[in-house]
């Protein structure tokens, strides 16, 4: 895996033990989490996160339309 993006993103949620589950949506990264404090927001947006939502322990990445292949690659990290 060439792209260090989704690494980069893992670490950004707080890690692959902070992380219930993930997908992708679009252009969206939704992310359920067991804690939502532990997300690092600037490091999300130098991983190359156009956005980032947050309501509780649930955090949404804007990534674009590579959402899809950055969730699985993720998952596959956990």
């Amino acid at each position: 895996m060439a792209d260090e993006r989704p690494q980069k993103i893992l670490a950004a949620l707080g890690g692959a033990g902070n992380v219930i589950d993930i997908e992708g949506c679009i252009t969206r990264l939704r992310c359920e989490l067991q804690d939502g404090s532990a997300v690092d927001e600037a490091a999300l947006k130098k991983a190359g996160a156009l956005g980032v939502m947050k309501m509780g322990a649930v955090v949404q990445v804007v990534v674009g339309p590579e959402a899809d292949t950055i969730a699985s690659d993720i998952q596959d990290l956990l």
